[in-house]
């Protein structure tokens, strides 16, 4: 996986490309993390995720859980293959989705 950071008008834009799976959701978790110290606003483009597992919803569940209704969690533009997972188990209503900050 590779993982892009941009800083906008406020708020932190990352962008994983690839898979998240077992192994790279541990640098994605981090990422989530930090930016949500940093910043009041977080998104999180799943534009360029070709395969999402558990591990990797359970690193958004994460995220989303860290900002504690003070910050804004949104998640961007999720490839097919991320949505088939969030609906799966029953999440896509959970999170704020939409197509751009």
């Amino acid at each position: 996986m590779e993982l892009n950071q941009t800083e906008e008008a406020g708020h932190v834009i990352l962008q994983p490309v690839g898979e998240v799976d077992l192994s790279t959701s541990p640098a994605l978790r981090d990422a989530i993390l930090a930016a949500i110290k940093a910043q009041d606003s977080v998104g999180v483009d799943l534009s360029q995720v070709d395969y999402m597992d558990s591990s990797g919803v359970a690193t958004l569940v994460e995220g989303l859980k860290a900002c504690a209704d003070k910050k804004k969690f949104t998640l961007l533009t999720p490839s097919e293959p991320v949505m088939k997972v969030l609906k799966l188990a029953r999440l896509d209503g959970l999170f704020r989705i939409q197509e751009q900050m």
